[in-house]
């Protein structure tokens, strides 16, 4: 028989195999269509976003492009002496061409940044260029100079060569006190200027003891809302997702209220003799006002998945425990806290997620000593407009708590992560 006739067919006289095929295309089809407008939402919201901030953050063709001619004579410079005439020609054509359309003030801010200094001597050619002091048909390198010293410095020179790369990874670099050298070797700046190092740190710090504070406090919360019966639990879990029902900033503003020297809880504290009234403690503009707001902000979030995942534990277990000789902390160490470790899970990098990026509480009652990774991006963001800076700290942040996630995941593993 051949193999034409041992095809079963449809009733239709399709080949089945056939007609499964393109009725199993559909279905993928449809699945796809149906996961579509998910898929265009992420990518609008999370994927877009994030490599516009990449690309930000390694985009450094704003010299190039406002100094092109400067470039183009530049390239066979070696940068050991001061740059010749033809580059000093190139320069001040380029330059002028962005003060008739007053566009000098970026060039300004930006070769600032690279060599200190830089946005004064610009600005006094500026004011030469406006006034019509420079005379083209002579030397350009001899009345630059004569402008301002820091023409014959070959330091700023060496500068703008150094932006020449259309990208670059120096914003990292600056996000962790480094920098290129002259000579193209990475360096550290001076000790007294090494501030983001101490912002990561800190910033670690405060994530990690906020999620420690919200364990300790969460889960004998949630233990007690799972145990105790429904009417008297409902009640608690109101109480607990009530900070939800108020504006972050109202809360933050309470606690700065309560923390302050005169406030209650420094009253509190001296009408109970704890602390003298002259010696009251300062728990506000520093670690301690925090600490302490923020773990009330974030509570929430850690007794929220512990409670889902005790509620499923059943009580029995416990009662089963003791009834084998165990005592009843070496039945809850043994029986019951082994079954909440995926909730624990859950609560704790939710919280300390939250925590590393949190901006508006440090922001309020932090003070110097409080003051997170995530100011110090807002600060570049809105005063010194510095926003590709921004983008490269904002994507080292992202991916330091994809390393805390994937941590997680190697030691205790991401399929234990419940929320029940």
């Amino acid at each position: 028989m051949s193999s034409e006739t041992q095809k079963i067919l449809t009733t239709d006289g399709v080949p089945l195999e056939e007609s499964l095929k393109k009725s199993e295309k559909r279905n993928k089809i449809k699945a796809f269509l149906l996961v579509a407008p998910l898929l265009l939402f992420l990518i609008i919201t999370y994927i877009f976003p994030i490599a516009e901030m990449f690309t930000r953050s390694i985009d450094d063709r704003m010299v190039t492009n406002m100094l092109p001619k400067t470039f183009k004579s530049m390239e066979n410079w070696d940068g050991k002496e001061l740059p010749s005439e033809e580059i000093f020609r190139s320069f001040y054509e380029d330059y002028k061409i962005l003060a008739e359309k007053k566009e000098h003030g970026k060039l300004g801010q930006r070769l600032n940044k690279e060599k200190n200094g830089f946005n004064s001597i610009l600005k006094r050619l500026f004011r030469n260029i406006k006034r019509n002091k420079i005379d083209e048909n002579s030397s350009i390198k001899v009345q630059l100079t004569k402008i301002h010293r820091h023409y014959e410095n070959v330091d700023y020179w060496r500068a703008i060569k150094r932006t020449a790369p259309p990208y670059t990874m120096n914003k990292y670099l600056k996000g962790m006190d480094m920098f290129l050298d002259e000579d193209g070797n990475i360096a550290q700046v001076d000790e007294d200027r090494r501030i983001h190092r101490i912002l990561w740190l800190r910033t670690l710090e405060i994530a990690l003891f906020v999620t420690i504070f919200c364990f300790l406090m969460g889960y004998p919360i949630a233990h007690l809302l799972a145990t105790l019966p429904m009417k008297y639990s409902n009640l608690l879990m109101i109480c607990v997702l009530l900070p939800f029902w108020t504006s972050l900033l109202v809360r933050t503003a309470s606690w700065m209220i309560l923390l302050q020297q005169q406030g209650l809880v420094n009253d509190f504290f001296v009408m109970i003799g704890l602390v003298s009234d002259n010696n009251r403690p300062e728990m506000m503009y520093n670690k301690v006002g925090t600490y302490v707001a923020m773990t009330q902000i974030l509570l929430p979030f850690m007794v929220l998945p512990l409670y889902s995942v005790m509620k499923t534990i059943s009580p029995s277990l416990m009662r089963a425990g003791k009834s084998l000789g165990g005592t009843p902390f070496v039945a809850f160490w043994k029986v019951y806290f082994p079954l909440t470790i995926p909730g624990i899970g859950a609560g704790c990098l939710l919280v300390f997620i939250l925590a590393i990026g949190y901006y508006i509480t440090p922001a309020l009652v932090g003070g110097a000593s409080g003051t997170l990774i995530s100011n110090q991006i807002a600060y570049h963001m809105k005063t010194t407009l510095d926003w590709s800076f921004a983008s490269a700290m904002g994507l080292m942040l992202l991916t330091g708590v994809l390393v805390v996630y994937w941590i997680y995941n190697k030691l205790v593993g991401v399929d234990n992560i419940k929320l029940g």
